[in-house]
């Protein structure tokens, strides 16, 4: 397991580091066996993965260069990063942009200069990223007094992988009769290795570790503790945070956690950091799924490894959100202006395929991208008729104060839920059923914790709110790949009359789209008004009635 360690040396040194950070990601497949078990074609990055971890400062202007060998389009996102006034930079394909044709390349230019904190950077045209396409981002914070809280900046990445290309398993999705079947037998890599083969992280007594810890998964959940040490949560999703004392950290897909740990002064025993690799449906096989793994913690080479005894999920205290309170003291946003409800709907099969739904529709791409849709058709662009009912399209106003209620009436599949463009204030959850036994459960503090990822639970509810004040299109969607490509997933387009004004979408990026044969203008069809001839008609999925009340 390679560990990246940052070493805190000049408390005044990162704000001179501001500047233009080039990285280029000569995109291509390599046969690869990245868990000791299973060799087969992956997608990387310069001939390698895993791919370093990316490292910028809060103000510099990352240009991130894709260059495409790949045998069909590529788009990459910065997962977390809001693309303030460049949502045409989100890399979201056939939402924000039609992808890089094979054999081109095209710079990504991301600003840093209103984030810090710890992010991801994955492959979004279809399932390029499961097989690969990952990386760390992490943007260290231009305040220099919050070097104050600790000593070392240590980064742990961990990842599911699986024993076959995306495609291969999609493929078999049509011949089983299980409705939602994930990769099978995955592996578990920590920081890019086997986790099964890992070195020890390394604790000097008495010094303090920001451990940043990133789930770049796209199907299970990871659980995270230290028995025998207390971490503090200061960050969430890229949103600093008041220190909170917890017991571990429950990610699902996508979610990143910053905690602060203090080493202890004895050089007594050494430990174990324990990661727990989970899903509802995952069925363990002996000796071929691992679900529990262990991280060295060394203190002393010669010490023993303390143990403790076995503690119930339930009786772990877990960083919850709603617990938390960011940094900035953000108030409650208020009063809603508009209400909107999406629940997860689901069919068993389609062609073979398990289908689902944010809404009424499952999501499916159509020739013109929403954005350039959004951007071309004039005043039309505020009405729905010229998107697609397939795309699930969310028309926001300018600075309008939005309430998403996101709901998962399941009593099988968990579920995730990932906004683009928006870190969501976690206002409350609660049972779907309202005769449920399950409790409603609203932020605690007096300002609600913000983060652009969170865990749809069995039978329950998520309340968030945004202020639409970020003009764009962006998607929205369940992280786990198998539901996003089947459809699980929404489009917000937000304040489309001042995109009008104000954005300008690179020529190369409208060049991309004619050479695969995408219109570059006009509804989702490349046609005007509501006439959608030509595109396939959208998949209706009933269920739960879906609102959007303004």
């Amino acid at each position: 397991m390679l560990v990246y360690t940052l070493l805190i040396l000049v408390a005044g040194g990162l704000q001179a580091l501001a500047a233009r950070v080039q990285v280029t990601w000569d995109v291509g497949y390599l046969n690869i066996s990245r868990d000791g078990i299973s060799t087969w074609r992956a997608i990387g990055a310069n001939g390698q993965l895993p791919i370093p971890p990316i490292y910028v400062t809060q103000g510099d202007v990352l240009e991130l260069t894709a260059i495409n060998h790949l045998d069909k389009p590529l788009s990459l996102h910065t997962h977390g990063l809001f693309q303030r006034n460049s949502t045409y930079y989100d890399g979201t394909g056939m939402v924000t942009e039609c992808g890089i044709p094979p054999n081109a390349q095209f710079t990504y230019i991301i600003e840093t200069r209103d984030q810090c904190g710890t992010y991801w950077v994955h492959a979004h045209y279809e399932t390029e990223g499961i097989d690969g396409l990952r990386a760390a981002l992490v943007i260290l914070d231009q305040d220099t007094s919050l070097l104050d809280e600790y000593d070392e900046d240590v980064l742990l990445t961990l990842e599911d992988w699986g024993k076959e290309p995306y495609d291969d398993h999609i493929k078999q999705l049509q011949t089983i009769a299980e409705v939602d079947m994930p990769p099978n037998n995955p592996s578990v890599l920590i920081n890019g290795i086997n986790a099964n083969i890992l070195q020890p992280i390394r604790f000097t007594p008495g010094r303090r570790y920001r451990l940043r810890v990133v789930s770049m998964s796209f199907t299970y959940w990871f659980k995270v503790r230290l028995p025998g040490h207390t971490m503090q949560v200061i960050e969430a999703d890229g949103i600093s945070s008041h220190p909170s004392a917890v017991d571990g950290l429950d990610l699902c897909p996508g979610q990143r956690y910053s905690v602060i740990i203090t080493a202890h002064e004895s050089l007594d025993y050494n430990y174990a950091l324990n990661v727990t690799f989970y899903n509802d449906f995952i069925v363990e096989i002996p000796g071929a799924t691992t679900l529990y793994h262990h991280v060295p913690i060394v203190y002393n080479d010669n010490a023993p490894v303390k143990t403790f005894p076995v503690i119930e999920d339930k009786d772990v205290k877990w960083a919850d959100e709603l617990a938390m309170e960011p940094r900035d003291e953000q108030v409650l946003l208020e009063p809603v202006d508009q209400h909107i409800v999406r629940s997860v709907k689901a069919l068993t099969k389609y062609l073979g395929i398990p289908i689902y739904a944010f809404g009424n529709y499952s999501y499916a791409p159509v020739p013109v991208p929403p954005l350039l849709t959004a951007l071309t058709t004039g005043d039309m662009a505020l009405s729905p008729s010229v998107y697609a009912s397939q795309l699930n399209a969310i028309i926001l106003q300018h600075n309008q104060i939005v309430e998403l209620e996101l709901r998962n009436p399941d009593s099988i599949i968990v579920h995730t839920y990932h906004s683009h463009g928006h870190a969501f204030q976690v206002v409350e959850s609660g049972p779907v059923n309202k005769n449920s036994s399950v409790p409603v459960k609203r932020f605690k503090g007096r300002y609600p914790m913000r983060r652009d990822t969170i865990t749809l639970a069995l039978g329950q509810y998520v309340r968030v709110r945004i202020k639409a004040d970020n003009p764009g299109v962006w998607y929205q969607h369940c992280h786990q790949e198998q539901h996003n490509y089947s459809g699980l997933a929404f489009t917000l387009v937000e304040a489309p009359d001042v995109m009008q004004r104000t954005l300008h979408v690179p020529s190369e990026m409208l060049e991309f789209c004619r050479i695969l044969g995408h219109p570059t203008q006009g509804n989702s069809a490349g046609r005007v008004g509501s006439d959608m001839t030509g595109i396939e008609p959208p998949l209706a999925i009933h269920g739960h009635a879906d609102s959007s009340d303004t």
